[in-house]
């Protein structure tokens, strides 16, 4: 089973604002990359998270979104979290979160090159 490419569309469509977004496969999902950057994920079954930290997991946990869980039987975690379905919905809140999710991605990124 792989991303729905309607879902992938819609989804790249509401992010093109913030520049040259793109969608790669990877297990059957899809990471979402901005500037060489994957700030988020959309998994096979067409749910979309967004890479989260310190920085902005509270939001996620404010909305009750849980953590993308790799492996349930192990608990295994990763650093993203399911965006809300109303913050999919509204173009220009997606962009807010995303930038969040952006800043993440390339504050982590850029620590481990030091």
């Amino acid at each position: 089973m792989a991303v729905n490419p309607e879902y992938k569309a819609y989804v790249l469509d509401q992010l093109s604002p913030l520049g040259p977004v793109m969608a790669r496969a990877m297990f059957g999902g899809a990471g979402i990359y901005l500037d060489g950057i994957m700030f988020a994920l959309i998994t096979q079954a067409d749910v979309l998270y967004f890479r989260t930290s310190d920085a902005n997991r509270d939001e996620y946990k404010n909305a009750d979104m849980g953590p993308f869980v790799t492996n349930k039987e192990k608990g295994t975690v990763m650093p993203y979290h399911e965006l809300p379905l109303d913050i999919i919905e509204d173009g220009d809140d997606m962009c807010d979160w995303a930038r969040r999710a952006w800043d993440v991605a390339a504050t982590e990124k850029a620590a481990k090159k030091k």
